[in-house]
């Protein structure tokens, strides 16, 4: 397979849109610049938000498997093996930023034509453009480090074709001035024009939006605490005390659908798209079973059902068939004349019994005489009735609907029973920063040392129940499988929906709960991030990378150390950066900046090179599975 590389197709082609004008999006504003009205800018701002994706297709279809299998937090179907470390293709990072920025120079140069107060009418809107544009750069220089920027998608304003590499220790000041100058913006400016129908984000209101730009600079802070920590603790003291506010409820968090009709044929606006993901990655049965244990809902959000619900159980027990052996662990059942009947789950009951992970454990699926079940299911979950015969995959996967709107679901059913599916499209809502993200960094700046004025169990403790919450709103609104129905068809299925005192529960639990020990304080507040993250793998590799966590020999969730095989200092901490071509324009540029920051550019390249040659901010953090520094 061609591997796609981003970094640089997409950064030269994205100046090169700007060349062309934004074609049919620019073309009233092309027309004659001096004669721009109010719609025009209100416009430039809702492309913006159109155009603002972090985790699009291509990231879920090809990195997403790598990192969370680097950071062990999902398992590839086939178990790990020597192998597992090998990049693959890549796509939507790297230059997703430049999506937006080109709309951050396109209203800076409307402003620049209009009088001095007319211009000042639309500071509001470019706040918010420059928030969203910093936002994706923090993303896209998550794994490859410094970014064009300051010189970037200028070429049709009189800048260059040939932009300079900004450094990341630079682009992060760059990125805090701009998220505090944002954010001043959006507290002082008064006569704004900011049409709310423009804005399917926040509808026009400028506090949210500054909430917003200075909850991002929590995100900053996390990602400097390896090179500089005073400095981090400081930015995150700054952000607590600052009277915008943080994001901090329902009401505030980051989260919509950009569409609910199809415009211009681009449905993945609507529904983020319909391509199938992550079929070759599982859940991770530490993780799966470190939630079950503490009886964390997301679990159910976060993850599909497996295929065995009572139904297909009893159909195996009709034929005499096997079971896998830790679905079997879970089942009542009467036995009479050799025949078993179903007769209830055990445990935790429906829906918790119905997830599983794959083990962890290097060559798992070489170890038949214990993993045969997890991995052998083509034939040991196969079950034929008369001419039809179907397989069902006993452990769990991503719960792919709460990524995309245009999955379809078929629900487990014996073999020539009935077809029951869901096929119906629904807009898409993400959620790109939350409440409980913003706690659970200001629950590890407290026990690193920052001032802030809650303590870390108040912010853990509001973390945990605004994410549940969270999760559940969008399994919720983007109406995922189970979710408020059962389908009728196995009379022990249950919903998967929020129950009352789930919360209070999960919370309950001694793992769900700092206790005065820092370093184990700190590693829950770690883990709890990772869970926090699981659909948004960027996130939780940063966040794998930058802690050492999940941590060897731990008590919660523990590193499996692949030694001799895969020694933890051999896995991938970012992403290859291809080699320049000699005719392309930005070559002598590209290579200047892979040299600042000692990466060798190529392809197929080892682990033990991708884990040495580290990223700025990546720099000085902790080994895989060492745990915090």
């Amino acid at each position: 397979m061609k591997k796609i590389t981003y970094t640089t197709i997409l950064f030269l082609s994205g100046l090169m849109l700007l060349l062309s004008g934004c074609r049919d999006e620019m073309a009233k504003l092309n027309s004659n610049p001096s004669q721009v009205t109010e719609a025009n800018i209100s416009y430039l701002f809702a492309q913006s938000v159109i155009n603002f994706e972090p985790a699009g297709y291509l990231l879920w279809y090809y990195n997403a498997p790598m990192t969370t299998r680097w950071g062990q937090m999902a398992v590839p179907t086939g178990g790990f093996t020597s192998t597992y470390t090998q990049t693959t293709a890549t796509g939507d990072q790297g230059s997703q930023y430049i999506n937006v920025l080109k709309y951050a120079r396109d209203i800076a140069q409307l402003r620049s034509t209009m009088s001095a107060e007319d211009a000042a009418k639309y500071a509001n809107i470019a706040a918010c453009v420059d928030v969203l544009t910093v936002y994706l750069g923090i993303f896209d220089s998550d794994m490859y480090g410094d970014r064009p920027f300051t010189e970037a998608a200028m070429a049709r304003y009189g800048g260059t074709l040939t932009p300079k590499y900004d450094r990341i220790e630079a682009l992060y000041d760059i990125w805090l001035q701009t998220l505090d100058d944002a954010t001043t913006t959006l507290t002082t400016s008064t006569d704004q024009t900011f049409p709310p129908n423009q804005d399917v984000v926040y509808r026009g209101d400028a506090a949210k939006w500054a909430r917003l730009a200075n909850s991002l600079k929590l995100k900053i802070a996390v990602r400097l605490l390896s090179q500089d920590k005073a400095q981090a603790l400081s930015i995150a003291s700054e952000a607590a005390s600052n009277i915008a506010g943080l994001i901090d409820g329902a009401d505030y968090d980051f989260l919509f659908n950009k569409a609910t009709s199809i415009t211009k044929d681009d449905g993945d606006k609507v529904y983020h798209w319909n391509q199938g993901f992550m079929e070759s990655t599982a859940s991770s049965r530490r993780v799966i079973d470190f939630m079950l244990k503490n009886k964390d809902p997301r679990v159910r959000f976060f993850y599909r059902k497996n295929g065995w619900n009572s139904t297909i159980v009893q159909g195996f027990f009709d034929q005499g068939k096997n079971i896998p052996s830790f679905i079997m662990e879970n089942i009542n059942y009467t036995e009479e004349n050799g025949k078993k009947k179903f007769v209830s789950w055990k445990g935790m009951g429906e829906p918790w019994v119905r997830y599983y992970g794959l083990p962890v454990e290097m060559d798992a699926a070489q170890n038949t005489a214990e993993n045969a079940d997890y991995f052998d299911y083509g034939n040991r979950s196969k079950l034929k009735i008369g001419d039809a015969e179907k397989t069902f995959v006993p452990f769990s996967g991503y719960n792919q609907e709460m990524i995309i709107g245009r999955y379809d679901f078929t629900l487990p059913t014996l073999p020539g029973g009935p077809v029951i599916q869901d096929l119906d499209d629904r807009p898409w809502y993400g959620m790109y920063m939350s409440t409980s993200e913003v706690n659970l960094y200001l629950a590890e700046f407290k026990l690193l040392g920052a001032s802030l004025p809650g303590t870390a169990q108040q912010y853990f403790n509001k973390a945990l129940r605004a994410s549940v919450e969270e999760y559940n709103r969008l399994a919720a609104i983007n109406k995922i499988p189970y979710y408020g129905k059962t389908y009728e068809y196995d009379e022990h299925e249950a919903a998967i929906d929020l129950k009352a005192g789930e919360i209070d529960a999960m919370m309950a639990n001694t793992d769900y709960q700092l206790t005065g020990n820092t370093t184990l304080d700190l590693e829950k507040v770690y883990i709890q991030q990772l869970l926090h993250f699981v659909l948004y793998p960027n996130e939780q590799f940063v966040t794998v990378r930058r802690s050492g966590i999940p941590k060897e020999n731990s008590t919660l969730i523990a590193w499996e150390n692949f030694a001799p095989t895969v020694p933890n200092n051999a896995i991938p901490r970012r992403f290859e950066v291809g080699a320049p071509s000699p005719t392309d324009l930005m070559y002598q540029i590209l290579l200047d900046a892979y040299s600042a920051q000692e990466f060798t550019p190529g392809s197929n390249q080892d682990g033990t090179l991708l884990n040495s040659e580290r990223v700025w901010q990546d720099k000085n953090a902790p080994q895989f599975g060492q745990g915090p520094k």
